[in-house]
């Protein structure tokens, strides 16, 4: 039988001290000492409760601030949003360039900066033209490789179609501009002027004039600008660069084989590619090529395949992540540096007066509509190339004229071509003329293309 249970006197019950921590009996009656003082541990729980609001706070600001990043990087993705901030940059540079603060507007755009022992110590407007405006090229090269690994592109007499267009809409606009400028001091080194294409400004106004025509469409427009593009490069490398240099060259290819490589063992940190990225750049603009082209290079070295288990392919995670940098960034600030070209009375007047000038918005809008419009059913007579699927020849027709926007490419051409000469504000003007001209009459075909769709 188990002995009862005794309860211990309040003598016999002991406690540790806290100087010791030894045990020692405890009288009846006696109190437990006190931890801390009542003001002390209550100025330690206001303490720790005003840093829990802090951490709180802090917490709710990221949230906020991290949810409003994720709403612009939305918006920067839509075309439409991207073509207004790049209009109104456009416009803003022809009123800086146009106001009494014309000078510092040139004072900036002609500031240098970079390191000057790599040769990079450009301008801010050249930092603009060859770096900024990489990323956009790098986003076009990104969205080509999708559509012909994935895409529609896959056909190749599909594939043909905006590449013969792109040939036809470089030769016609070249021949309008030497007809019309014929025997005229300069014509020689201008007519590559109005053989380019904008693509930011083309498939901006494409967004905001005809959102509801074939998908397609824009492939289409997006495809030939970039050949289009490409060709203006090569006309810039072989026209008007004194000199490339090889070995540069070679090297940025390197750079962007090891980017394909990196690729192929699919490696997705995104650190292992910024370095490759910056080489090839910086290699390909010290050969003497629009360093624009390694954008493009890289975008097609990137993989277009999803695997097993992959959430998307490397070419769509890349275009999520760098567009809003592309759209809201990089064409906004080329855009203000390019854009930036006195249009007083004098200007318009020895524009209307100058045959050079008159050949550029000719070339632009006539040359352009005609050479891509004719090649293109020149191309599907002749069973080359098809017609993209739910577009019609008249869709063609507004996105022929639409490539009259030369905008950027031909102020970078004219620049190249003349310098500083007293022509060259002239024919920059002419430029803008011909490429706003050839968005307002596009944009008019397009809007009664969507009308007629929709009725």
């Amino acid at each position: 039988m188990p002995a009862p249970h005794r309860r211990r006197s309040p003598a016999a019950r002991t406690r540790r001290s806290p100087a010791t921590d030894e045990r020692r009996p405890r009288t009846t009656g006696e109190r437990r000492p006190r931890v801390a003082d009542e003001p002390l541990a209550q100025a330690t729980g206001e303490r720790h409760s005003r840093a829990a609001r802090e951490r709180r706070d802090r917490r709710r600001l990221h949230r906020r601030a991290a949810r409003a990043a994720g709403e612009l990087a939305r918006y920067l993705r839509t075309e439409q949003i991207g073509g207004l901030i790049l209009l109104a940059a456009a416009a803003l540079a022809l009123v800086l360039a146009n106001s009494p603060w014309a000078a510092a507007y040139d004072a900036v755009a002609g500031t240098r900066f970079g390191p000057a022992a790599l040769h990079l110590d450009l301008t801010v407007h050249a930092w603009a033209t060859d770096g900024l405006l990489t990323l956009f090229f790098l986003v076009a090269g990104l969205e080509l490789k999708k559509e012909l690994v994935t895409g529609d592109l896959r056909d190749p007499r599909t594939a043909a179609l905006p590449v013969v267009a792109a040939l036809g809409g470089m030769v016609a606009p070249a021949l309008v501009f030497l007809a019309v400028a014929a025997g005229r001091p300069g014509a020689a080194a201008g007519w590559a002027i109005p053989t380019a294409t904008d693509i930011a400004f083309a498939l901006a106004v494409l967004a905001l004039a005809a959102r509801r025509l074939p998908a397609n469409l824009r492939l289409f427009l997006l495809t030939l600008a970039i050949v289009d593009d490409l060709g203006a490069i090569a006309l810039i490398a072989g026209l008007y660069t004194d000199h490339v240099a090889p070995l540069p060259l070679l090297a940025g290819l390197a750079a962007v084989a090891g980017w394909a490589a990196l690729q192929h063992l699919r490696v997705r940190a995104w650190w292992a590619y910024l370095p490759i990225g910056l080489v090839a750049w910086g290699c390909v603009h010290a050969s003497g090529v629009h360093a624009t082209v390694a954008g493009v290079l890289l975008g097609l070295a990137t993989r277009a395949t999803r695997d097993r288990g992959e959430g998307a392919p490397p070419v769509e995670r890349l275009v999520h992540r760098i567009q809003p940098l592309s759209a809201g960034v990089a064409v906004p600030l080329f855009a203000l540096f390019a854009a930036g070209v006195g249009v007083g009375g004098d200007a318009l007047a020895g524009m209307v007066t100058d045959r050079l000038a008159l050949g550029v918005v000719a070339g632009l809008l006539l040359g352009k509509t005609v050479g891509v419009l004719g090649a293109c059913a020149l191309a599907v007579r002749w069973g080359v190339a098809t017609l993209p699927r739910d577009v019609g020849w008249r869709d063609l027709a507004a996105v022929s004229v639409l490539t009259g926007c030369g905008f950027t490419v031909s102020l970078l051409v004219t620049e190249l071509a003349f310098g500083t000469d007293a022509r060259a504000d002239r024919l920059k003007l002419a430029v803008l003329t011909g490429s706003v001209a050839a968005a307002a009459v596009s944009a008019l075909l397009l809007r009664g293309r969507v009308r007629a769709r929709t009725a």
